[in-house]
């Protein structure tokens, strides 16, 4: 997948450096060396290059990298997050970088990880919601999700509760006021599981103007009208996940369901735009989009990508076996290496493990 935890390795990485080239590997790759991919290579070709940080992206590069990769792309180091990665065959997939001494190493994003949300989606928990003394309490519900069973997972894969901050989002916004006599867009949903679908729609979007306000929904308003056990992200990651798309200038998070004249007034909107998806009324019956419609302020915007948040789950509902497996070997080679590490006193960034 590509999710805010991705997001962040590149904004770190680019702090580096002047230029930020990334590489993605292909389907075949992935396959081989972790398991099903839940995207498609171009469907993360195109995610990657969506990101604001990301400068260039290299398309197919090999998993292990090597030496020739760098120098072909003009690339002074090699950056990676502080959790190991292995070939299928237990090999560290940066130990020429490092052996060459053109390797730094970020913090990874503690709170997520791809196998959490392949948990939350398999399992259909809610532990993940974030609740308020207003909104749907979940807090009895009793199931655990495949990153939060800490007493069964790697120090890598296996994930806390993701904590936000005012400093994380921070980071990754912009904290640009719209310009005198810009024209300011805005769109509000769910934009759960950031996908490619939204970061073509938000393009579209953002061509209708100069500054693209993306209002999200709050966890329990966003169940009320998808149902199950959506949002898979809670608010505080979807709120990551899009401001790192460089199509949006601002978010309004927790935004009302229904735009009103004072939303409006508020941002200064010239115009509110939807997508083609199904618009639920709110809980009285009333068309959320009924004031900036009667305004001549409305535009359906039609984004050419008929991908959606429930055709992400359905995939991996699909593949649920190989999902299954593809965590419990990833874990399996991780808690191998830290044992190993931990025996040994040793950094994981310095160690080739074979199994």
């Amino acid at each position: 997948m590509v999710h805010f935890g991705h997001a962040n390795a590149l904004r770190q990485a680019k702090a580096l450096g002047d230029k930020l080239i990334v590489g993605v590997h292909n389907d075949d790759e992935i396959i081989k060396h972790k398991g099903p991919p839940v995207f498609t290579e171009e469907e993360r070709y195109k995610m990657v290059a969506g990101i604001k940080w990301v400068d260039e992206v290299v398309e197919g590069v090999p998993y292990v990298t090597n030496l020739e990769v760098l120098d072909k792309h003009d690339c002074d180091f090699c950056v990676h997050g502080d959790d190991i990665t292995m070939t299928a065959d237990g090999v560290d997939t940066y130990s020429f970088v490092k052996a060459a001494g053109r390797y730094q190493e970020i913090q990874r994003t503690a709170g997520v990880s791809t196998t959490d949300l392949v948990g939350r989606m398999l399992l259909l928990t809610r532990q993940h919601f974030r609740r308020g003394e207003f909104e749907y309490d979940v807090a009895k519900e009793h199931s655990s999700t495949m990153g939060q069973d800490s007493s069964a997972k790697s120090p890598w894969t296996g994930c806390s509760q993701f904590l936000p901050t005012t400093q994380k989002i921070i980071q990754f916004s912009d904290g640009k006021p719209p310009k005198p006599g810009d024209k300011i867009i805005y769109a509000a949903g769910a934009f759960d599981l950031f996908h490619v679908g939204h970061l073509d729609f938000l393009e579209k979007a953002r061509a209708k103007g100069d500054y693209l306000i993306i209002g999200l929904h709050t966890d329990p308003v966003v169940n009320r009208y998808q149902g199950s056990n959506y949002p898979i992200m809670n608010l505080h990651e979807r709120v990551l996940s899009v401001l790192a798309c460089k199509y949006v200038s601002e978010v309004v998070i927790g935004a009302p369901y229904i735009v009103t004249e004072d939303l409006l007034d508020h941002f200064k909107v010239d115009l509110v735009v939807h997508g083609k998806t199904p618009i639920a009324n709110d809980e009285n019956g009333l068309d959320p989009f009924a004031i900036p419609k009667r305004l001549g302020k409305f535009l359906i915007i039609e984004s050419g990508n008929d991908m959606t948040t429930k055709k992400i789950v359905e995939r991996i509902i699909t593949n649920r076996l190989k999902y299954e497996q593809r965590n419990l070997e990833k874990e399996k080679k991780e808690l191998q290496v830290w044992q190993y590490v931990q025996d040994n006193n040793l950094q994981s960034n310095q160690i080739i493990v074979k199994n």
